[in-house]
Order: C-alpha cells, then sequence, then structure tokens
C-alpha cells in the first residue's frame, strides 16, 4: 500500500497525505486529516523513510481467512505444524467482507511475516496478491477463489463418491441439498459428474440450497428417493422436514452427508446418526501448513497433492429405495380426457340446463387410482390405451408430474383418447358420460406385452372401463405374479362369473351391487351372495352414508367422513386408492377402511378428481387430529 494508494482511498492529493503523516498539517482542516490518518491506520500505511527493510526472518505463518467457519480444524493443523517447525501464527479474519481482507493483507505485510495462507474471499480479490508479491512474501491460496494454483479439499470426489453410494443402492432419482460454502460448487460438480458417468439425466429441479416447498411437493409425490447433502447442518434440517412429512428415513428416503471432522451435535433424540463421508479438516490443514513452509524453507523436494480417501461412517440413513423396499401397486384400467361441465341440476329428458362453467383434466379411473395412490406415497404403474391426438400428451404430462411409471400405456394410431363428460350439480352430485376411445380396443394382447409391470406387485387395481376380457387377463395375471386383485365394477352391469372367481376385494357402489345381484334384496343378501365366488372382501359404498364391509368372518358399517360435498365424481377412485395404498402400508382391514373413507371425503370438497386427491403427509395430520392412534407411528 503506498502513498498514491492512500490519497484515493481518502479522496486527496499524495501530497495532502503526505504532509499528515508528517505532522506537516497546520494548513488542513480537522475533517481531513481525522480521515486521512484513519485510512493510513486501517491499511497499515508507513511512509517509506520508516519502512521495516529488515531481511530477517520472523519465524510468524500469517493466515488470512474469509469467514469465521470458513476452515473449521484446518486452522487447528496449520498452528500445530507451524509450532512444530518452529513458527508462529498470526490469523486474521475477513468476515466476508472486501475492504477488511485488504486491510488484514496490508497488515500481514507490516508485520513481515515469513508466509502466507490465504483463502481469498472471491476470484476478484486475487488482484490484492500484488502486496504480498512487492513485500516478497512467499504466498499459499486455498480455495475454489484461490486461483489455478490454488490448493483445494477434494470436495468434488467426495460428493462423487456419495452420490456413487446411493446409485450402487439402485437410487435414480437423486437430490442434491446444498449450503453455501467453500465446498459449495465443488461439491455439485461432483454430483453432476457421477450423474453423467453413470449415465444418469441430470434434473436441475432437484437441486435446492434451501427447503422450500418445492422440495416437500415432490418429497410427497415421491419424485425422490435419495438424498445428498453438501453440510451436515443441512441434513439435519431436511431430516426434521421429512419428519414433519411423516416419512421415515431411511425407509421412506435415504440421506448421506459430507460432515466436517469436527463434532456437530445432534438436534433430534429419534435420530442417532447421519450417514457420512467425515471430512479430515485437521489433516488438510497439516498439508497446507507444510506446503507453505517448504515453500519458506525453499525445500525443493517434490511434493504430492492432498487426498483423503473417503469412506462412510455407518449406514444408518441408508437403505434401496423405498419402491424396491415394498411391493408397488398396478393398476389397469380406463385413460380418460374428462370434461366437466357444472350445471344447477342433473340433466334428464326432455330438460335444458345451462352451464356455469367447465374445464378438462386427465381422469379415467386407472389414472386416478394411479395418480391417488402415487400421492399416498407408493410406487405405482399404470397399463392402458391412448390414442395418437394431442390430449395423449396430456396425459403422460399429468402422470410424470406424480411419478406414475407410465412404461405400461400403449400409444395407439389412428384413434382417439378416451374422453368422460361429467355433469356435476351444484350437491354435488354427478352423471358421467363416456366416450371409450383407444379404451375400446384395450385387448388382452396388451396386457400380456406388459406383463412386467406385475412383478413385485402388492395389489392390481382393475376396473370394468375396459374390455372385460381384457379385465379376466389382467386378474389372471395379477394373480399369476402373486398379486391381490381390487376390482371396481363400472360401466358394465353384469360382470361374468370367471372375473368374480378372480377377484380378492369388490367394491361395487349400491348401484353397481344391484345391477351385479338383482335377484337379492338387501345389501347383506347381495354381499353374501357374492363372496360365494370366493372374493374375500366386498366393501360397498353408500355415498354420505358411508360403506358397508362384508367378509367371510365379519361384517361392519363404516359412516362416511363429515366433509361438505363439493363434486362427488372421484370419491369411490380416492377411496380404493387409499385403501390399496395403506393395506400395502400393512395396516388392518379394518383401518385401511377407515383411512380410506377420509381419503374420499378430502376428494368431494373440490371440483375434478386429480386435484381434489390428498396426499400422505395431509391424510395422516388431518387423521391424528380427528382419530388418535388410527396412524402408526
Amino acid at each position: 500500500m503506498n502513498i498514491k494508494d492512500i490519497a484515493k482511498l481518502a479522496g486527496v492529493s499524495a501530497s495532502t497525505v503526505s504532509k499528515i503523516v508528517n505532522q506537516k498539517d497546520q494548513s488542513i482542516s480537522k475533517e481531513t486529516r481525522e480521515r486521512v490518518l484513519k485510512i493510513v491506520k486501517e491499511y497499515n500505511y508507513t511512509p517509506y523513510a520508516s519502512a521495516n527493510t529488515s531481511s530477517s526472518k520472523s519465524w510468524i505463518i500469517g493466515v488470512l481467512l474469509k469467514s469465521s467457519a470458513s476452515l473449521n480444524t484446518t486452522l487447528d493443523g496449520i498452528i500445530q505444524t507451524a509450532q512444530g517447525n518452529g513458527y508462529s501464527t498470526l490469523v486474521f479474519n475477513n468476515y466476508s467482507d472486501k475492504d477488511q481482507e485488504l486491510k488484514n493483507i496490508t497488515s500481514l505485510c507490516k508485520q513481515n511475516v515469513d508466509g502466507v495462507i490465504w483463502e481469498p474471499l472471491t476470484e476478484q480479490s486475487l488482484s490484492f496478491a500484488t502486496y504480498f508479491k512487492d513485500a516478497s512474501i512467499p504466498l499459499l491460496t486455498v480455495g475454489p477463489n484461490g486461483g489455478k494454483h490454488a490448493i483445494c479439499f477434494p470436495y468434488e470426489e467426495a460428493a462423487y463418491q456419495i452420490t456413487q453410494e446411493l446409485i450402487d443402492q439402485k437410487h435414480s432419482q437423486i437430490a442434491c441439498l446444498l449450503s453455501k460454502g467453500r465446498r459449495t460448487s465443488a461439491f455439485l460438480e461432483g454430483y453432476k459428474k457421477c450423474l453423467f458417468d453413470n449415465h444418469m439425466k441430470l434434473d436441475k429441479e432437484l437441486i435446492f440450497d434451501e427447503l422450500n416447498d418445492n422440495l416437500a411437493q415432490k418429497l410427497n409425490n415421491r419424485q425422490i428417493t435419495g438424498v445428498v447433502s453438501s453440510h451436515y447442518h443441512k441434513a439435519l434440517e431436511f431430516y426434521q422436514l421429512v419428519n414433519t412429512l411423516s416419512y421415515k428415513i431411511p425407509e421412506d428416503i435415504s440421506l448421506i452427508s459430507l460432515k466436517s471432522d469436527h463434532t456437530e451435535p445432534l438436534t433430534f433424540s429419534e435420530l442417532s446418526e447421519i450417514s457420512t463421508y467425515a471430512i479430515q479438516n485437521t489433516d488438510f490443514g497439516t498439508y497446507i501448513g507444510n506446503q507453505l513452509i517448504h515453500r519458506i524453507e525453499q525445500n525443493k523436494q517434490k511434493s504430492q497433492p492432498f487426498a483423503q480417501a473417503f469412506h462412510l461412517n455407518n449406514r444408518t440413513t441408508i437403505s434401496l429405495p423405498f419402491n424396491l423396499n415394498i411391493p408397488r401397486l398396478t393398476v389397469v384400467g380406463s385413460i380418460n380426457i374428462d370434461t366437466y361441465l357444472t350445471v344447477p341440476k342433473l340433466p334428464n329428458s326432455g330438460k335444458t340446463v345451462s352451464i356455469s362453467s367447465s374445464s378438462i383434466q386427465p381422469g379415467g379411473k386407472g389414472v386416478n387410482q394411479s395418480i391417488g395412490a402415487a400421492k399416498l406415497g407408493h410406487r405405482v404403474g399404470l397399463i392402458g390405451n391412448i390414442g395418437s391426438d394431442l390430449d395423449a400428451d396430456y396425459v403422460y404430462s399429468a402422470l410424470n408430474q406424480y411419478g406414475v411409471d407410465s412404461l405400461g400405456i400403449k400409444r395407439r394410431p389412428h384413434t382417439d383418447t378416451g374422453k368422460a363428460y361429467i355433469f356435476v350439480a351444484a350437491n354435488g352430485h354427478s352423471t358421467i358420460s363416456i366416450l371409450p376411445g383407444a379404451n375400446g380396443i384395450f385387448t388382452p394382447e396388451d396386457i400380456e406385452e406388459k406383463k412386467e409391470l406385475f412383478e413385485n406387485a402388492g395389489y392390481c387395481l382393475i376396473q370394468s372401463e375396459i374390455p372385460l376380457d381384457t379385465v379376466a387377463k389382467a386378474c389372471s395375471l395379477a394373480h399369476e405374479y402373486g398379486a391381490k386383485t381390487i376390482f371396481k365394477p363400472s360401466a358394465y352391469g353384469k360382470i361374468p362369473e370367471n372375473i368374480l372367481s378372480l377377484v380378492d376385494i369388490l367394491i361395487p357402489n349400491e348401484d353397481e351391487l344391484n345391477e351385479l345381484c338383482p335377484e337379492f334384496s338387501s345389501i347383506e343378501e347381495k354381499a353374501n351372495f357374492l363372496l360365494n365366488y370366493g372374493i374375500q372382501t366386498i366393501i360397498v359404498t353408500l355415498g354420505e352414508q358411508g360403506c358397508y364391509v362384508k367378509t367371510i368372518d365379519w361384517t361392519e358399517y363404516f359412516p362416511a367422513a363429515d366433509f361438505p360435498a363439493i363434486d362427488t365424481t372421484g370419491a369411490s377412485d380416492a377411496f380404493i386408492s387409499a385403501l390399496a395404498s395403506y393395506l400395502l402400508y400393512g395396516y388392518s382391514l379394518k383401518a385401511a377402511v377407515r383411512i380410506a373413507t377420509y381419503a374420499a371425503g378430502f376428494c368431494i370438497t373440490r371440483d375434478g378428481v386429480v386435484a381434489s386427491l390428498i396426499d400422505r403427509h395431509s391424510l395422516e395430520t388431518y387423521i391424528k387430529q380427528k382419530e388418535d392412534g388410527l396412524i402408526k407411528k
């Protein structure tokens, strides 16, 4: 720092600075004198005539940090190495302030230190290196802003390896959590490189620097199975978020993080430890301390780059993806584009009604039930047919949004996607007219082509808005692969005996039950008759009256959950997807039915079906307030 630099900072001439520092300032105002002297002190300016020109060693090493936590225990390694070699250390901190950084540099130069370890605040800070060069002070830069010769901790390698740990556990939907710090950019690069080397597409929407609603939504939609975190404190925050969403680590989501070698306290009593790679900052400090001393003492011995062998300290929070830990759900059914028409009363013969509003959404029982189960936390595959029209792209987009596996969907050329026209009255009741489209040419051969989707399926959800021979094939394949069948008899009156004999759980509404068993008068008689086909459970949905459940061993009426009815169209789909989901989670039939009534209740409070299907966190949070103990802890 020379007299011209001081003059520029103070906004005065060099001669004015000279007069002030040499106490020949009688003609200079008090305000100017005080401003100049303040800058002279801050930047440790010494007039040339009185500068320290001694060439003897001071046996002091300067360390210039950019923030209080920037080097963690690295500083311990530097100090121990310096003291072990007969050097003292002089430590300065910029506290992320560029002006303070320059002040600290000028102070170090004035102290005549033998060498400096510097962590530049920004890449632009490197312009200050000339002060060390002019003072002939050996300099070693560290960190991402230290230039091409800087020594950096191998954070990129660490990130690569922890990402690979999850990939080795068969994870493909891996999110990256970042905190600001010296390791952030390198960590992100390691994460990206690992995905690239494993031929996995980078999804920028899975990179988070804060725990926001978007992250929570992706967790609820099961679009993330594993997470890597650049910092341990961020991993702890993520653990807390997952806990509030009623998910478990590692059963639902695997988590692995970098962690500094100093002890970081746990903040949750139920958490024993997070799976981590420990960063050996002390070893890194020892290394860079030795490197600087070699440079000071002009030791020409060729140095090796810093390296650390990484290994997991434990596997507590790492597991296979949830979808490989538990069976999946397979849905076979109709795929439509639903047109909703809101009317004051449902139309009937000879009457004309005015439509107050309309909307178009993806639908069909296959779509509704698959999205409903996916939002409740399951891996779901949908098998069905769509057309070659633009509506097909709309369907794919909706399924991808909620994480439904669409590999089982077949696009049929020269055919339109199915259409449903739904009239919804002010009281929430609805009528539906269906134009089958591609659903009408959904064949048993189409099911056979996608039979691998029945592998590891716990339940298969099937509806009769598709040809009955296709329904029969789906039921048969489900049993062949060990899955139980849940069947919704819709759009047809009579269902052949060969299909009923392949059904494990039958879920008709009251009208559908009457069409199945017109010869009996009561619900109880009809249910008893259907059990003779080998059906294990009959559940008759009764709208606002709840539902009736009949098995070989017990019979019970379950009340409906108390929700205002806006649109009842998707109630049965919400009920079925929730029933299957919680049976797959290991709940008893009675508990699963109770939970399903709440899911159906939520669904009727909004227009449309897909948007009204409840996610697992919201459903379980509500139920815990209403029926303590129904949801497992």
